[in-house]
């Protein structure tokens, strides 16, 4: 399963050379990888409110293209595993207009307790859900104005 995210580039999300920064991708695969969420049917609120917490462990980002003010991004997210306390998810961010690749990603989360801020284990309303996701069960795909 795949979801898409879309960003337009903001003015703010450029360097000094009039490209997109680097640091920003970061900020687009969590857009990416909360809208993905979403579409379980699943928020950030919804996993807050049940005590956990969903921090980063690993991130990496291959940069292929320069993406430019004003350029239509679509961020492509999918599932790559799954365990009872992680979940890694692979990205694309590619230009809109020509479908050109502009960087490919990785990140891994662990579930952790809010309270403690140790690694918890996901109960079955979300590990399903995730799991059904992972398997490739469709779910809406787009989301739009992010």
């Amino acid at each position: 399963m795949e979801v898409k995210a879309y960003h337009r580039v903001n003015f703010y999300d450029t360097d000094a050379m009039g490209v997109v920064h680097h640091a920003n991708y970061i900020r687009w695969f969590e857009i990416g990888r909360v809208e993905f969420l979403r579409t379980l049917g699943i928020t950030l609120g919804d996993l807050m409110d049940a005590g956990y917490v969903f921090p980063l462990t690993d991130v990496s980002a291959k940069f292929v293209a320069s993406a430019h003010f004003d350029d239509e991004l679509v961020v492509v997210t999918r599932p790559t595993a799954l365990t009872k306390v992680k979940m890694a998810f692979d990205y694309e961010v590619r230009r809109a207009t020509d479908d050109r690749l502009l960087v490919r990603g990785h990140t891994q989360n662990v579930f952790t307790s809010r309270e403690t801020g140790n690694i918890a284990k996901l109960p079955a309303k979300f590990y399903e859900k995730l799991q059904l996701a992972l398997a490739g069960e469709d779910a809406p795909k787009d989301a739009k104005n992010l």
